[in-house]
């Protein structure tokens, strides 16, 4: 099993940044991935971004040039600074641990922007 919390959502103004951490721990020798995907209301779940093991970053359209995430593997610790915020990107985020044939999922946080 693997445990994921995150932190650091939260009430933004259009424009500015914010940064959430997702902590792993349990069996955390199988996971390949580490990312991030969010869902709005009334939306389908979405990739915004992940990065594997060695660091391969995958970004979807919609955040490229805007976020980055980052990975510290000493503190099983993935990162997603998000900068120019939009209100589009208000939704929950969901940080995503992944292995061979099982994804693990934190609680969400919300990250809500206003115009």
């Amino acid at each position: 099993q693997v445990q994921l919390v995150e932190s650091g959502g939260g009430l933004v103004q259009a424009g500015g940044s914010l940064r959430l951490s997702c902590a792993a721990s349990g069996s955390i020798f199988s996971i390949s991935a580490m990312g991030w995907y969010r869902q709005a209301p009334g939306k389908q779940r979405e990739l915004v971004a992940t990065s594997t093991k060695y660091g391969s970053p995958n970004y979807a359209d919609s955040v490229k040039g805007r976020f980055t995430i980052s990975r510290d593997n000493a503190k099983n610790t993935v990162y997603l600074q998000m900068n120019s915020l939009k209100p589009e990107d208000t939704a929950v985020y969901y940080c995503n641990a992944h292995r061979v044939g099982l994804d693990y999922w934190g609680q969400g946080t919300q990250v809500t922007v206003s115009s």
